[in-house]
């Protein structure tokens, strides 16, 4: 895994070193000898890591830290703080800084390098999201309500050994101390935000669980925090190559546990909110915003599809095109809101007269197009007077102008024949709904078994 890092230090020896171990792997290495030159670099050269010194003339790396994650150009950058401090004091202070792991001089080098390709795949995933979300919405970036409660699985070994571990979390996190690897599982997978789970018990395979946590779809994303013994780093680094997201070693100090744990939450929890507007960027582009019908765009596609479906396996398809008679008319008498509430209500009515696997969208201002797949024509026309009859039989009430109005529907009904494209079979269903409106709207007509 190729990646920059910026090494900071204010001792040009312990910078080369880095960077000898670093290029030695074929990271990009940028050097930096302070905290001000620390923060400059990072806006200029925009690392996938930063590597940086506790103990520093002037500004800190406790400091550097605070601002490199205030900064919104910098705070999803991962962060490990290398020093010679050693005191759980120092390691809590340089987490609740922002920092994500806090390694102690002489680093070993299995463990650093572990840690390394564990974060950089964590922006790496990150880092997409936020693509994919910029390219829809921007650069906007709320990390609104990150913080909070959460449910956190504790495993362990025994039942007693998860209970003491599940006693060191911080308040506001609700242990469920389990020591059944297949309840781990069970339980992750009905909605736990987090899993504790001590590797360092030999009394159940604590890896193969992260591996089948991991595995699984539904709990892909749960973070995975492990408790290693401090003297055995092999098992760190197999954790973390699983794709645990942190560990933290034993004997566990709470305000570290804490600090980790509140860490994996926020940046689940911000990833969550990434997934989410990409999920509503995708649906903003083929969602028609005031009906919640498919928008022209996607009907065409799926139009285009079922085309091609009809030429590989001769599967029929027929479309209907609706158009609401005289909707000028309202717009006109009571205004464009009374015309939106008609559209939304007509909306809800066609729906109810529709098969499951029917596809509705809006094609127009005032006009609906219906896809049916393994439909002929008659069935087709069969649905279409359905709604037309279901959209005439009651008036329609308008809220906002506190009138009810009667509204009829005019449709042409067209089925896929042999040589037609998706632009052929809606002008034929076009022109079947043009007869409809000059023969005296209100009706559905299905068009000639012949090409135009």
């Amino acid at each position: 895994m190729s990646a920059r890092i910026l090494v900071v230090d204010d001792i040009e020896t312990n910078r080369r070193l880095l960077e000898a171990r670093l290029s030695a792997e074929y990271f990009d290495v940028v050097q930096a000898s302070s905290g001000p030159e620390c923060l400059e670099k990072a806006a200029e050269t925009v690392p996938d890591l930063i590597l940086l010194d506790v103990m520093m003339p002037g500004m800190d790396g406790f400091e550097t830290c605070k601002r490199l994650k205030a900064d919104p150009a910098t705070r999803h950058i991962p962060v490990v703080m290398v020093t010679a401090l050693d005191q759980r004091e120092d390691r809590v202070k340089g987490l609740e800084a922002g920092a994500d792991e806090f390694l102690t001089k002489p680093v070993n080098d299995v463990a650093l390098f572990a840690r390394v390709r564990s974060l950089l795949r964590l922006k790496e995933v990150l880092d997409e999201l936020r693509l994919r979300q910029e390219s829809a919405f921007g650069s906007e970036d709320g990390e609104a309500d990150l913080d909070g409660s959460a449910t956190v699985i504790v495993a362990a070994g025994d039942e007693q050994a998860a209970e003491r571990l599940a006693a060191k979390l911080p308040r506001e996190f609700a242990g469920r101390p389990m020591a059944d690897p297949a309840g781990v599982v069970k339980a992750a997978r009905a909605g736990a935000e987090l899993v504790l789970i001590d590797i360092s018990n030999a009394k159940f395979d604590a890896l193969r669980v992260c591996a089948r946590l991991r595995a699984d779809t539904a709990t892909r994303n749960t973070p995975i925090i492990c408790v290693v013994e401090g003297d055995t780093p092999q098992e760190m680094v197999r954790a973390l190559d699983l794709g645990v997201s942190d560990v933290v070693n034993r004997p566990v100090d709470p305000g570290e546990l804490a600090a980790r744990l509140r860490t994996q939450l926020k940046r689940k929890r911000y990833a969550e909110q990434l997934r989410d507007r990409l999920e509503e960027s995708l649906e903003m582009a083929v969602i028609d915003p005031l009906t919640g019908l498919y928008n022209r765009r996607y009907m065409a596609s799926r139009l285009r599809q079922a085309v091609d479906a009809w030429e590989a396996s001769a599967e029929r398809v027929s479309v209907i095109l609706f158009d609401i008679d005289h909707f000028k008319r309202i717009n006109d008498s009571w205004g464009h809101q009374a015309g939106d509430e008609v559209l939304r209500a007509v909306t809800a009515r066609m729906g109810k007269q529709l098969r499951a696997l029917d596809i509705a969208g809006r094609y127009g201002g005032e006009e609906f197009m219906v896809l049916l797949s393994g439909a002929a024509g008659r069935e087709a026309s069969e649905a279409a007077e359905r709604v037309r009859a279901a959209i005439a039989r009651e008036p329609f009430v308008m809220v906002s102008a506190g009138v009810t109005v009667e509204v009829t529907i005019s449709a042409g009904v067209a089925e896929i024949l042999h040589g037609d494209t998706p632009e052929r079979l809606i002008a034929r269903a076009d022109a079947a709904l043009y007869q409809a409106k000059a023969a005296g709207r209100n009706q559905v007509v299905v068009a000639q078994k012949k090409a135009a």
